[in-house]
């Protein structure tokens, strides 16, 4: 056989070779679902038929989420996560609280540490989004019109500011009276929800009668402006500072909220706290505990028969989820926004209301007609009503410290009203000026 007949054979040969290598096969069935994101485990063997994976596997990503969650509220919400988690192998969702949430981002973000998802109050957003620590979600596929299609109007407002969407909301809060029905009978409880000198009568004379208190508020003599609002805005206060930075605690509403407060000191305990509170109630010392939603699944398991009504103007704090710069720069934007969508989703937030009696933001869950059936969301609904909504502009940061170190003086005594509010009113301004 000649050399040159051998060269033809040959690049016959492996032509055919190519050829085989080439031939397409079977083109691969569409997925029947939508890729979940970031899989990083080994698909399973398949018992039938294999099908074609929905997504390519990556590494395994774990989450970070910096959150003010506790109590038996953060059991449900756990729960929760876990379930995302086993529907997501190689997701790893870590929930931490800080001490000091404000304080360690200012270190943890520009080091590339921390969160890549932010729980906390929507009045929190303007502040965190001028500090470069967190990032609007409308930059990364969230529109406004899915924002108003899922949640309630006031949670939209609540997470939208400056043109841009800074998160996605979970739940709506405020607080009311939790009043223990075999404690506290009709004569002790306030008809008129802005009548104070009613509720105060009311509590002098049930100490009289019992020889408890009536009512426990953990702001009460502690450096607490949130559970304090109530008052300051039962009393006709607009705000502790509005959008414009324009403070309201110097003027003869905020006095006389001071003046009622200096008097109901002679009737409460002379420390207030979260746990005090809550012990109290349940072993039936006090009648009312003056606090949130958060607090309820506390109060069932305690096994107080318990009612809740409104008092006062409360705070309307809108419960979000906000991305982190961490997450972006991480390259985890898509995963943590799934997480948030999914966390705040009615799903998933109808199932946290039915354990801890939260009032939902999307509103198809504050819809189902499971929830509507729960005396706690109609209870707390009924005090959203009269309240006034947090807002996400950065003065609101400057609210706290001047309000909650004004009620503490006058609990106390350790400054009269007048002087208090006045201290409060030159703090605060301080603080403004030290934003613009």
């Amino acid at each position: 056989m000649s050399k040159k007949f051998v060269s033809i054979l040959s690049v016959l040969l492996i032509a055919v070779f190519v050829l085989a290598a080439c031939k397409p096969t079977a083109a691969p069935a569409e997925p029947t679902a939508a890729p979940v994101v970031n899989p990083t485990a080994e698909p399973a063997k398949p018992t039938a038929a294999p099908v074609e994976p929905t997504a390519v596997p990556a590494t395994a990503t774990t989450i970070t989420v910096w959150n003010q969650w506790d109590g038996k509220y953060l059991e449900a919400i756990e729960q929760a996560f876990n379930d995302y988690e086993a529907s997501h192998p190689g997701v790893t969702i870590d929930l931490s609280k800080p001490e000091d949430v404000k304080n360690a981002l200012t270190v943890a973000i520009p080091a590339g540490e921390g969160p890549d998802i932010i729980g906390w109050a929507n009045d929190a957003i303007g502040e965190q989004a001028l500090n470069g620590n967190i990032v609007a979600v409308s930059d990364y596929g969230i529109t406004a019109d899915f924002l108003s299609s899922t949640y309630e109007p006031a949670a939209v407002n609540g997470v939208t500011w400056m043109g841009s969407i800074w998160g996605l909301p979970e739940t709506q809060e405020g607080i009311a009276l939790i009043y223990n029905k075999d404690l506290v009978t009709e004569e002790y409880l306030p008809a008129d929800p802005l009548n104070f000198e009613d509720l105060y009568e009311k509590a002098k004379k049930f100490q009289e009668d019992t020889g408890n208190v009536l009512v426990c508020n953990q702001a009460f003599g502690g450096n607490d402006a949130y559970h304090m609002s109530p008052i300051f805005f039962g009393f006709g206060i607009p705000a502790y500072v509005d959008e414009e930075g324009k403070g309201y605690l110097n003027t003869p509403e905020a006095i006389a909220a001071a003046e009622w407060l200096k008097k109901f000191a002679t009737v409460s305990y002379a420390e207030n706290s979260y746990d005090i509170c809550n012990a109290a109630l349940a072993e039936g010392k006090v009648g009312m505990w003056w606090t949130g939603p958060w607090a309820v699944a506390g109060v069932e398991e305690s096994g107080v028969n318990y009612g809740i009504l409104p008092m006062g103007r409360p705070f309307v704090g809108i419960k979000t989820l906000l991305l982190t710069k961490n997450a972006v720069d991480r390259g985890n934007t898509d995963l943590a926004i799934d997480i948030m969508k999914y966390f705040t989703s009615a799903e998933v937030q109808k199932k946290l209301a039915l354990v801890n009696k939260t009032i939902p933001a999307a509103t198809a869950a504050l819809k189902d007609a499971e929830v509507a059936q729960l005396a706690a969301v109609v209870g707390f609904g009924a005090a959203l009503n009269l309240g006034v909504p947090m807002s996400p502009s950065p003065f609101s940061s400057a609210q706290w410290d001047p309000v909650g170190a004004a009620s503490g003086a006058i609990w106390t005594g350790a400054q009269e009203p007048a002087a208090a509010m006045e201290a409060a009113e030159l703090a605060l301004e301080e603080k403004v000026a030290s934003m613009q």
